[in-house]
C-alpha cells in the first residue's frame, strides 16, 4: 500500500509509538459487554500472490486454487477486489465455495469506489443496495465491511457522509477510514466526526503507516477495531511497532473489546505473511489465545 509511505532511510527518525487512548475509546470499552471474550480475524489485503507459491502456497499451486490455498493459512481477507467493483453473484458464490472447508474464514469487503471516491457518497443509494444484495452471497463467510474515503474527502463534505452512514443496515459491522489531513487537526473536528460514528455504530479504523501518524488514531467507536498495519517490507521498525500494538490490544481486551480485524500491509506483499505469522505468535503468547499462524515453507 503506498498511502503513507516515506524512504526506508526516514524510518528511523519517525516516532512509531501510539498514542494513549482517548476519552471516547475508554467509554466505548466502559460501555461494551465483552465478557464473551475477544475475536481475532488477522490476514492480508489478497489472495492472488503468485510470489508465496513454495513460501505460502506449495510448489505448483494452480492460480484457481489460490483462494482455497490462502484460507488454510489465514482466517480472513481484507477484499480489495470489492473496490473496483460490485462483484457479481457467481463470483460471490465461487469465492465462498473455495473456503467452504474453513468454518472460521471471513471476508472483508471495501465499499465500491463508485460509491465513495466517484459519487462521493452523494445519490450513491441504487449502487449501496446492489453492493449490499451481492455481499449477502457470502453468507456466513461475511465478516465486516470497510468503507474508505479518498484522500481529498474533507471535513466540508460532513453533511454528505452523516446522512449517508445513517442509511447503512445495522446487522452488518462498517468501519470507516478517513484519510484527509483535516480530519484530525481540529479537535473539535475529530470529536465531531468519532461520536458521531459512535452513536450510528460505525466502527473506526486505525492504519498504522510511517508517512501518516495522525491515522494511527486510537479512536474506538465501537467494541470492535479494524486496524491496518502497513510494514516497510520487514524493517526493524515494523517488529517494534507490531510489539506495541499487541501490548494495546491487549489492554483493550481486558477493557471489553469484542472483536479485532487485524489486516497487515507490506510495500512488497511478499513479506506480508512473515508479519502475520510473527503478529499472531506474539498475539497467543501475551494474550493467551490459540490462533493458528500461517505454516511458511522455511
Amino acid at each position: 500500500m503506498e498511502f503513507g509511505r516515506v524512504d526506508s532511510l526516514e524510518l528511523s527518525e519517525i516516532e512509531f509509538g501510539l498514542p494513549v487512548d482517548s476519552e471516547l475509546t475508554n467509554k466505548t470499552l466502559l460501555e461494551s459487554n465483552g465478557n464473551d471474550g475477544l475475536n481475532i480475524y488477522v490476514g492480508c489485503p489478497r489472495w492472488g500472490n503468485k510470489g508465496w507459491i513454495g513460501r505460502v502456497y506449495p510448489p505448483k499451486t494452480n492460480e484457481k486454487q489460490f483462494l482455497n490455498e490462502y484460507s488454510k493459512q489465514f482466517n480472513s481477507i481484507e477484499l480489495n477486489a470489492t473496490f473496483y467493483s460490485i462483484p457479481k453473484p457467481e463470483d460471490v458464490k465461487r469465492w465462498k465455495d473455495q473456503v467452504s472447508d474453513r468454518p472460521d474464514f471471513k471476508f472483508c469487503p471495501r465499499f465500491p469506489q463508485a460509491i465513495t471516491h466517484i459519487r462521493r457518497l452523494k445519490n450513491a443509494e441504487v449502487q449501496t443496495a446492489q453492493f449490499y444484495e451481492s455481499i449477502k452471497g457470502f453468507g456466513d463467510k461475511l465478516g465486516a465491511l470497510m468503507l474508505q474515503l479518498g484522500d481529498n474527502f474533507s471535513p466540508k463534505s460532513f453533511d454528505n457522509l452523516k446522512p449517508y452512514l445513517e442509511t447503512l443496515p445495522q446487522d452488518i459491522p462498517v468501519f470507516l477510514e478517513v484519510r484527509h489531513k483535516d480530519w484530525f487537526r481540529d479537535q473539535e473536528t475529530r470529536q465531531n466526526l468519532f461520536y458521531t460514528m459512535h452513536d450510528l455504530k460505525i466502527g473506526a479504523v486505525i492504519t498504522d503507516t510511517a508517512g501518516r501518524r495522525d491515522c494511527a488514531h486510537m479512536e474506538l467507536t465501537t467494541p470492535r477495531t479494524m486496524i491496518r498495519f502497513v510494514g516497510n517490507n520487514l524493517h526493524p521498525t515494523d517488529y517494534a511497532r507490531a510489539d506495541e500494538w499487541v501490548k494495546r490490544i491487549k489492554s483493550w481486551k481486558e477493557k471489553g473489546l469484542r472483536t479485532l480485524w487485524f489486516f497487515v500491509h507490506q510495500l512488497d506483499e511478499n513479506n506480508s505473511p512473515e508479519m502475520c505469522e510473527y503478529v499472531i505468535g506474539e498475539l497467543n503468547k501475551e494474550l493467551g489465545t490459540n490462533l493458528r499462524p500461517p505454516r511458511l515453507i522455511k
